[in-house]
């Protein structure tokens, strides 16, 4: 399918659909699955819903200082509940079960929303794989969320399909030397390491570009 980059920025609005609806998918996952691996990943479904969370809180704390860190991450202490487990801030009280788990994916993601909309877009902030722009960190939210839905799906037994509009602008802007040879969602989970492409196997490294651009 050849592709059309949409040159329309990633938006808060984009990012709040994408939690809304993995948050959606995720409420029809049966009480018992939770403790199962998401997907290819060494961690439970509940942990990763954990590190998703985390990822969004992180983000909206990068762009929160008056002056932001353009050489480290807003000195947290993240910390893992168990060897092998994600290292976070944020960690769900089991005692809240999966809705108020995904109680704490809505409010991080809120943060981050809000973040990106009150930002102004000339400011700068660290990140591992590049100095962003809260447009940035908005696609990096989104690219957080919808891969790591799709993990959960596999390990929950869901059905999650990103739509293709919405894979289309992260992939302009986070992954420029995308390849167009698929459609937009199939090549985001090529470009995050969990499906191989005709022609193009499955990536064991994979990165994306945060560096604000010209457009």
């Amino acid at each position: 399918m050849p592709r059309t980059i949409d040159p329309a920025p990633v938006t808060a609005d984009d990012l709040q659909s994408a939690v809304r609806l993995a948050v959606t998918t995720l409420r029809d996952a049966p009480p018992s699955a939770w403790d199962r691996n998401a997907g290819s990943l060494e961690w439970d479904c509940w942990e990763t819903v954990e590190h998703l969370s985390d990822d969004l809180f992180a983000y909206a704390a990068q762009l929160g200082p008056q002056v932001p860190p353009l050489d480290g991450e807003v000195p947290f202490v993240w910390k893992s509940r168990r060897p092998g487990g994600p290292a976070n801030v944020i960690h769900a009280d089991r005692a809240g079960g999966p809705e108020g788990l995904l109680q704490v994916l809505e409010a991080s993601g809120a943060l981050l929303v809000a973040m990106v909309r009150t930002t102004a877009p000339t400011v700068r902030s660290y990140h591992g794989f590049g100095v962003s722009d809260p447009e940035g960190f908005a696609a990096m939210g989104v690219v957080e969320t919808l891969v790591h839905t799709h993990d959960l799906a596999e390990g929950l037994g869901l059905a999650f399909c990103a739509p293709d509009d919405l894979c289309a602008r992260v992939l302009a802007r986070l992954f420029p030397d995308a390849p167009d040879s698929a459609d937009r969602w199939s090549t985001l989970l090529w470009a995050t390491g969990r499906t191989e492409l005709p022609g193009r196997p499955r990536l064991t490294t994979w990165r994306w570009y945060g560096a604000p651009g010209p457009r």
